[in-house]
């Protein structure tokens, strides 16, 4: 009976994760293709695709750039809408594009030891705007979750990691399960 146990839950630790992602993926794919309301399956995936790769072009285009900008300038100008269209715009510059904010993981101390650390990414190298000469600013990502911290800390509690970004995301996000490279 142990035996067949240890090889339901062997099953499980493999198919839940398979299945979750399979299941997302298909949500995902269906409410993007329902956008469009096209009747053929796929083809509303297919042409949101389309769209948004022509408005990448369109954006990055010396003819149209200038269009863009002055959408950009707007919605930086209306008050509720500047909260939203901002911390929109930064949130996923932050993981894509030229600006990326997560590329930069360390190590920071939070007990005068050093015996206690926790792993976040520099967001700002100076926070001397704000009248805090030396320090800087580390973004904590939660586990399990979309949510994070902010600590603004002094330059010499933070420590540079020799790793890959998107392996300490993996590691943070997981809670420590995964994340860097299995031998």
């Amino acid at each position: 009976m142990k035996r067949i146990a240890k090889y339901f839950f062997e099953g499980l630790i493999i198919l839940m994760p398979v299945a979750l992602s399979l299941y997302i993926v298909f949500v995902l794919f269906k409410k993007i293709d329902g956008l469009l309301r096209i009747p053929i399956p796929g083809l509303g995936f297919l042409v949101t695709v389309a769209i948004i790769t022509l408005i990448g072009f369109l954006a990055s285009n010396i003819f149209t750039k200038k269009l863009f900008e002055l959408v950009e300038r707007l919605f930086t100008r209306l008050p509720l809408v500047k909260l939203l269209y901002g911390s929109i715009k930064d949130l996923i510059g932050a993981f894509v594009g030229d600006k990326k904010s997560f590329d930069k993981p360390v190590a920071v101390s939070l007990s005068g030891d050093g015996a206690v650390k926790v792993i976040g990414f520099i967001t700002k190298e100076s926070l001397d705007n704000l009248g805090l000469n030396d320090y800087a600013a580390v973004y904590l990502p939660q586990s399990y979750n979309f949510a994070g911290n902010l600590l603004v800390l002094p330059r010499e509690r933070i420590m540079p990691l020799n790793a890959d970004s998107a392996d300490v995301m993996a590691f943070l996000v997981s809670g420590g399960v995964s994340g860097g490279k299995k031998a």
